[in-house]
């Protein structure tokens, strides 16, 4: 473990971003997410990718200042117009979130990936993590879920071409504006719900903050034509690993929906953030974020002391 009192987020509770103290009233936030394409559109791509990257520095209360583009491209076999196409997506996205692209790097691969190394800033003492989930909190999420299932889908051409534009739609949007709503309130923790799931993220916000959180899945937006596409097979391998992974943890309710549980399982791409904050301060944020254009968040859960001091999640 590393040694150096600015060093205020390190990689030991598994947050969204490093965070490191430059002066009393400044910090870094550090991060680097790239992935493979979940699109057909090269442009669409991009916008999802970089809002994916930028996303994590949200999550820890910052504001995004440079980016740099990683990029992985099989420029022998791919027309170069196509990778044109996703770093205009993601220019498009640095540019909304209002940072500067600072140039990136690039490599001869024969997957296409691309992704994002964002810095960004935040107040010492305005750090969110992972970490600090206190009992009595609600949990609020602030994108609807099901994203990994209706890209499987979409490759497969089962869903409509109306839901397939809302879920693009969803994932490029910035979470820039869910993190200026809750700047106003006292949140305690945040993160936000990209690869492992719902039900992994909400795990490692238990795990690291001692608490147990119940869900109430009813409560959990949810995309259109997600349980359609379910019912097809259209779940992705990494959102069988995350009902394993959490398995040992969470405990479901006898009267719990196989198919909703599948659904906090999935493994989504630039998700919303789920934020938690005192019960009573909720409402006020949902009002909040719908005055900021997020018009799909929710209140899906608390939190309550965990037994024995240790991290756990119901699903009711």
């Amino acid at each position: 473990m590393q040694e150096d009192p600015n060093l205020l987020v390190g990689s030991e509770t598994s947050d969204d971003a490093g965070v490191y103290r430059l002066t009393e009233d400044m910090a870094l936030v550090q991060t680097i997410d790239f992935i493979t394409p979940v699109v057909n559109d090269p442009r669409d791509f991009g916008r999802i990718a970089a809002a994916n990257s930028l996303s994590d520095v949200y999550a820890m209360g910052g504001r995004p200042l440079t980016a740099m583009n990683v990029v992985c491209f099989p420029a022998q076999t791919l027309d170069k117009s196509i990778l044109a196409e996703i770093l205009r997506g993601g220019l498009e996205k640095i540019h909304e979130a209002g940072a500067v692209l600072m140039g990136g790097h690039s490599v001869e691969d024969p997957e296409v990936k691309y992704g994002l190394s964002v810095t960004g800033i935040v107040h010492p003492r305005k750090v969110l993590t992972n970490a600090g989930v206190q009992p009595g909190d609600a949990l609020v999420l602030t994108k609807p879920l099901g994203t990994g299932i209706l890209t499987t889908a979409i490759k497969a051409g089962l869903i409509s071409s109306e839901a397939e534009r809302l879920a693009i739609d969803v994932m490029a949007g910035l979470n820039r504006y869910a993190a200026e709503a809750m700047a106003s309130f006292p949140v305690n923790a945040c993160t936000d719900v990209t690869g492992f799931g719902l039900l992994g993220h909400a795990l490692e916000m238990a795990l690291a903050s001692r608490v147990a959180i119940t869900i109430h899945m009813k409560e959990v937006p949810l995309l259109p034509q997600v349980l359609e596409a379910l019912q097809t097979g259209m779940m992705p391998a990494g959102s069988f690993s995350n009902r394993n992974f959490c398995a040992r943890h969470v405990q479901a309710a006898p009267s719990a929906d196989s198919l909703l549980l599948d659904v906090l399982a999935d493994a989504q791409t630039s998700g919303g953030l789920l934020i938690s904050l005192p019960e009573k301060e909720a409402p006020a944020l949902l009002k909040a974020l719908e005055a900021h254009g997020v018009s799909r968040a929710a209140i899906i859960g608390q939190a309550r002391r965990g037994e024995g001091e240790k991290g756990g999640i119901q699903v009711f």
